[in-house]
């Protein structure tokens, strides 16, 4: 009863159609049965939204936690609300006005962040984090975060270091992989300064971002011969990307923290579709309906997807 539900995309419209997805949400892949989990700085206001309230209704999180405060009550933290737009992407619901890329997948909602500083700490978290979504069985996980520069310079990474295999929160992207979950990043925003730690790893589906016309977005970070894969893989909209903020307003807001859930999104519908096929098998075969898949380069990757494609 898909169709009869959602009628219209309304200003998400774009960034759904751009990827060919709405394909997949007519055939009835909407993410259903597909376990999320976002590691994000804040979700404000997620739990008394009214945009959120269909995901609420049924019980769509499974479960939340704070690895900053040591509090399993994420919401108590109201500093922050990246990760409200972020997870409005993905299953955000307006009638008529707005739907996320993945309506019917469960979410598991990890706060890794801590916005007061940046410090090393925080890819600690975030590795916390991937054990616990390993524990709880999560298929998809989502990550509009990345490191490179901390306020202790001492600390950095080096450009070197962004080699798919030398950063702690990449070697630990890469052991999640090995256990069967697929990890998808933002490249990051810092164009030719490049992608961020853990979207070098070869083993992350790194998402850059295009405009609404398909363009490359200039703050887009790109790849470069260090990363041991061409990076970013794949682009979705993440310039005036629609978004939905804590006071029920759908907004436009830019960066690749918002292509990264969108096109997140789309893989949880085709794996819902092709559950047997292997994550490694399923990149591929979305690299190969992209764009730019026969030409690829250091801006847009293999370019952006097309799920109808992918699907056949």
């Amino acid at each position: 009863n898909y169709s009869e539900e959602f009628t219209d995309y309304g200003s998400s419209a774009n960034q759904i159609n751009m990827l060919n997805l709405e394909f997949l949400h007519n055939k009835g892949f909407t993410a259903e049965n597909i376990d999320i989990a976002i590691m994000d700085a804040g979700f404000k206001n997620v739990n008394i939204m009214s945009s959120f309230s269909r995901m609420r209704d049924r019980g769509a999180i499974k479960y939340t936690f704070d690895f900053v405060l040591r509090d399993q009550n994420i919401y108590n933290y109201q500093g922050n609300s990246h990760g409200t737009k972020v997870l409005s992407t993905l299953a955000g619901y307006i009638e008529n006005q707005f739907i996320g890329s993945a309506p019917d997948a469960s979410f598991y909602l990890f706060r890794t962040e801590d916005v007061s500083s940046e410090s090393p700490v925080e890819e600690s978290y975030w590795v916390e984090a991937i054990e616990l979504a390993d524990s709880l069985g999560v298929d998809i996980t989502n990550t509009s975060l990345g490191y490179k520069s901390y306020d202790n310079s001492n600390y950095s990474h080096l450009n070197t270091d962004l080699d798919g295999y030398t950063t702690f929160i990449t070697k630990a992207s890469n052991i999640a992989f090995s256990k069967g979950i697929l990890l998808v990043n933002s490249a990051g925003n810092s164009s030719s300064s490049g992608v961020i730690a853990p979207a070098d790893s070869p083993n992350v589906v790194s998402v850059g971002a295009v405009d609404e016309n398909g363009d490359y977005a200039p703050f887009s970070s790109q790849g470069s011969n260090i990363q041991p894969s061409l990076k970013p893989d794949l682009v979705a909209q993440g310039f005036q990307s629609k978004v939905i903020n804590t006071n029920d307003e759908i907004v436009s807001s830019n960066g690749t923290s918002f292509s990264s859930p969108i096109l997140a999104g789309g893989i949880a519908c085709l794996v819902q579709a092709f559950p047997r096929i292997p994550s490694s098998d399923i990149i591929q075969i979305i690299k190969e309906s992209s764009s730019k898949f026969t030409s690829p380069d250091y801006f847009m990757g293999n370019g952006i997807p097309n799920f109808s494609q992918a699907y056949e």
